[in-house]
Formats: C-alpha cells, structure tokens, sequence
C-alpha cells in the first residue's frame, strides 16, 4: 500500500514538474534530476519501497531512449553523416572530452572517473537539441544538417565508447577490454550492414496493423537485444540503439509514435532515478568546479558547431546557431553518469559533480540556442557602427589633411608671388 502511494506521489510530481517546464521554455530533465535530490538519500523525504520498481524502470528507460534515438536514423544516413561530419566530430571529441578528463583528475575522482567524465562533458543531447531546433523553427536553416551530422557522429562514438566504459567500470583487463570493443565494433558493423541490404525485412518482421502487437513486438525485440548485448559485455544502451538503426521505413515512424509515451515515462524514472542516488550535501563542494566546467564546455561547443558550419559556408549567424544549439547535455550524460554510479567504479563525489553539470548545462543550452541570434546581432550592430564610425573619422581626418595642405600649398605660392614682385 504504501509503495503504491510513493510511486503515485512520484508519478503526480514528475507531470508537475513536466508542466513547470513545457511553460517556462526548458527541458524537464533538470527539475526531474531536482525532484530525484529532493526524495534521495540526505533530501527532505527518503522513498524506500518503490527503489526496486524505480531502479527496473530506469533500466527500460535507458533502453528506450536509446532505442527511439535509433529509430530515427537509418543506416545510410549514418554512414553519409560519417562521411561528412568525421572531422568536426574528431574536433568535438578533442575540445568537448578534455575537460572532463581534466576536471575529473582536479577532484581526485581517478582514471576510471576521468574516462566517464569525458562522456558526459563530450556528448550533446540529441532529445533537447532536436526540441530547441524544433521550437524556434530551425529545421530547414542552412546550418542545421551540420548539427544533425555532429549528433550522429556522437551518437555512433558512444557505440564504441560504452563498451569501453562497461569494461573499465567492471574492472577487465586488457585483453578482456579489446575483446569488448572488438565485439562492439563488429556488431555495429554488422547491423549497419545488414540494416542497408535487409532493413526492410526486420521492419516487417516486428511491424503489425495491430497496436498492441505492434507495441508488445517492438517492446519485447528491444528488451530481448538489450538483454543478449549485456550478457555479452557490450552495453545494453548500445544494443537498444543497433535495433533501432535496423528498423526503418514507415514502421520506425509507428514504433516511434507508439514507443514515445513510454520512452517519456521510464525515462523520467530514470532521471529521477539519478537524483535519488546523489545526496544534495554533496554538491556544494563540487558547485565551483561545474559552473566554471559549464562555462568551459560551452565554448567548445560553440567553437565546433562554428567551425563545422563554417566548412559548410554557413553565414555568421548560421555558425552561431550551430555552436549554441550543441550545447545541452541531458539524456545521455545521464546514462553515463548513471553507469558508472551503480557499477560502483567512481568515488562518490562524481555523481555529485555529473549531477550538478547536468542540471547547468541542461538549463543553458536552450538559453542559449534562444538568445544566440539577437546577441549575434547586436555585435554586427555595434561592430558596424564602430566601423562606420572609423571610417567617418578617418574621412575627416583625410579631409582636414587635405585641406591643411592645400592651405600650406596656397600659403606657399602666394608666399612665392609675394617674394617675386
């Protein structure tokens, strides 16, 4: 009786806090990872009988954002996005990991810590950025396919770079790690191929013109490939998102208007989830840190978006765009933080540190993305009208030369005339 109404309670909370969000303009991941501190360990209330429900959820949470993340690419888009974006995407690993790596090594949080931290600084979130660029009317500018490319590029890096993480959190070895990779990158290798010749006929495989079929089908495939992807060392994420990438056509599109409300409510639990295992006391010590990590991180973000839509011939305001709209992290950092936490590889101040990063960076990137345009502006006006200004004074100071020489010209002659006569 009593779990029934802590998770009725949670459930009531999360559509309040989700409400608070849609009217306020921002993602409801940061007011969800607030709501897990608030009901977590050292918060106000501490929920005890729904951990085992809440931590399975999240569990399908984590699933199904991967999944549907997935669902909307299709093979041959992610290898053309390859193509075109491998050298922003080279340069967004370099520019946005490193100060994870290093902000990590600062608190002491060790090697394993510098690894997880550098996914949860290097990745963008694919759910708010695709909202953003949806809310402001920016999915048909110049610069969005570069955005879209870059997030595709991280999106096939996290393929490779969870099962390395899975292997380092579990304490393998050497050989144990590379044979993890090794099998990640033949699996992925696999799937994109198979997905480009037969795609269609694992689409008609989990498709039906019944919903509830539909739905148990899709479900159940994703469940069942997470699940064979875990026993195999490689990350069940990972697993969930190889499906979706293999299902294409008009059934991706049904699987992703019927998975949608799901994927939205376990993936609050997972984000809830999150919060309930990092203690609020915690996060003072760690607070300085994350702003000046946000702020860090979000120059590089614009640094690579800028650079990437600038080899694209994108206007000024394009790179700009580009830059601000890659600046969220959400989901994703989230599920490596979440990883790396209940492995229990990671000192505990890293939750706290990836927790408090998130919450800055899941607030500035939509602030960002809205104020780029008339901040950009209001440099070009001001840079203009320096400019204009510059150019008015040194005509005048041309002028008044001029007129100061021929004075001295005429002084002269006249001078010359005087002494003649």
């Amino acid at each position: 009786m009593l779990a029934m109404i802590q998770l009725g309670a949670v459930f009531f909370g999360l559509g309040i806090l989700g409400r608070i969000a849609a009217r306020i303009g921002l993602s409801p991941i940061p007011l969800y990872l607030l709501g897990g501190l608030v009901f977590g360990t050292g918060g106000l209330v501490e929920l005890h009988e729904t951990d085992e429900f809440i931590h399975l959820a999240s569990e399908i949470g984590v699933v199904l954002l991967l999944l549907l993340l997935g669902l909307e690419y299709t093979a041959g888009e992610l290898v053309s996005g390859m193509r075109r974006s491998w050298t922003a995407g080279v340069l967004d690993i370099v520019l946005n990991a490193t100060p994870g790596v290093v902000a990590a090594l600062l608190l002491g949080l060790g090697p394993t810590g510098a690894i997880a931290m550098a996914g949860v600084t290097y990745i963008s979130s694919s759910g708010i950025v695709a909202k953003v660029l949806d809310d402001l009317g920016r999915l048909g500018n110049r610069e969005t396919p570069v955005i879209l490319s870059i997030l595709v590029f991280e999106d096939l890096t996290m393929a490779v770079y969870l099962p390395v993480l899975t292997a380092v959190l579990a304490g393998a070895g050497l050989a144990a790690g590379l044979t993890t990779v090794a099998i990640a990158l033949v699996a992925v290798t696999i799937v994109l191929v198979v997905a480009l010749r037969y795609g269609r006929y694992i689409s008609a495989i989990v498709s039906s013109d019944d919903r509830e079929v539909f739905l148990l089908t899709v479900l159940g495939s994703a469940l069942l490939v997470a699940g064979v992807a875990s026993a195999l060392q490689v990350s069940a994420a990972v697993g969930a998102f190889l499906l979706g990438i293999a299902i294409s056509g008009a059934t991706a599109h049904n699987a992703t208007k019927l998975l949608e409300p799901l994927r939205d409510l376990f993936a609050a639990l997972f984000f809830v989830l999150f919060g309930l295992r990092t203690d609020p006391g915690s996060i003072p010590p760690v607070l300085g840190i994350a702003v000046l990590l946000a702020l860090i991180t979000t120059a590089t973000k614009i640094a690579t978006g800028w650079w990437a839509a600038r080899r694209a011939g994108a206007a000024r305001l394009g790179r700009a765009r580009a830059g601000a709209a890659l600046v969220a992290r959400g989901e994703f950092s989230i599920v490596i933080a979440g990883l790396a936490v209940a492995a229990g590889a990671v000192p505990s101040g890293f939750a706290a540190l990836a927790t408090t990063y998130v919450l800055l960076m899941a607030i500035l990137g939509p602030v960002a993305a809205r104020i780029v345009e008339p901040v950009v502006r209001a440099v070009e006006t001001v840079t203009a009208r320096r400019s204009d200004r510059d150019a008015e004074d040194g005509l005048s100071l041309w002028g008044n030369t001029f007129r100061w020489g021929a004075g001295r010209t005429v002084a002269g002659r006249d001078e010359g005339r005087g002494e003649s006569a």
